[in-house]
């Protein structure tokens, strides 16, 4: 076992989940169902939701995505489950990743599943996940090449999610640093 894989099982909820990784082809509709998704977020987390955004490969017209809606959500203290948790677990979601100023919670809008990640308001990630995806969008040769790789990275299995999310990790990185944004922490 790797290191990688120690850290997952750590931080992992239910542990590491075998996954194929299929795209689908950009549908109009995915925006509709992030609006229904932030509608329900704004009702169980109220004023404690000091920002939603819809982030991913779903937020990017013309992007083959995962039909995942990804969502980010800026709470005062990620690391205060008590002041949160029960209203999202209660609203339907499920806790899948606990790390040091981050969760993950997996929910549906209609068919579609939601990740839910939630950060510190001002934190450095949610930046980065805004300046990449606001580069896809402003820039079709980004977009493509994201895609491309996307692409090279399906129809095989994966030991979990994030390592299939690793693997896009180098270019992420470099369309993020063209774009000016932050590095990672």
């Amino acid at each position: 076992m790797t290191r990688r894989h120690d850290e997952l099982n750590r931080a992992l909820v239910h542990g590491m989940r075998p996954v194929v990784v299929e795209l689908a082809e950009p549908d109009p509709a995915w925006p509709a169902a992030f609006d229904a998704a932030a509608a329900r977020l704004r009702a169980a987390l109220g004023e404690r939701a000091h920002r939603i955004e819809h982030i991913g490969s779903t937020a990017v017209p013309g992007l083959a995505a995962k039909p995942v809606i990804d969502v980010v959500v800026a709470l005062d203290d990620p690391d205060d489950e008590a002041a949160y948790l029960p209203d999202l677990l209660a609203d339907g979601y499920d806790l899948r990743v606990r790390e040091p100023g981050h969760r993950c919670l997996r929910g549906a809008v209609g068919d579609l599943p939601v990740n839910l990640h939630c950060y510190a308001q001002g934190s450095p990630e949610i930046t980065r996940y805004l300046v990449f995806r606001d580069r896809l969008r402003a820039h079709d040769d980004e977009r493509a090449r994201y895609e491309a790789h996307k692409r090279g990275l399906t129809g095989r299995e994966w030991a979990d999610m994030n390592l299939y999310a690793d693997a896009k990790g180098p270019v992420v990185e470099e369309i993020i640093g063209r774009a000016g944004g932050p590095p990672r922490p």
